[in-house]
């Protein structure tokens, strides 16, 4: 799944039956944070977002849980 705006760049993936784990490249989204959603929902996540971190975090936290989630929709409507 991938997400672009004005502020960000955002690209998700999911694997439904994985074993938990995630991959997280942005400064924004703390790996600890990833690594609990993975483990907790037993799904491997792969985060890859960049965004104007120089103003805040908010705009990629934003368009990051947006994406994961409609990755999350659109794996489990298959």
């Amino acid at each position: 799944m991938t997400r672009k705006t004005k502020e960000t760049e955002v690209e998700v993936s999911v694997d439904l039956d994985g074993a938990g784990r995630a991959q997280v490249a942005t400064a924004s989204i703390p790996r600890s944070h990833a690594r609990l959603l993975g483990a907790a929902l037993g799904i491997d996540i792969t985060v890859k977002a960049k965004g104007d971190t120089h103003i805040d975090d908010h705009h990629t936290a934003e368009d990051t849980g947006i994406a994961l989630g409609q990755a999350v929709n659109r794996r489990s409507a298959t």
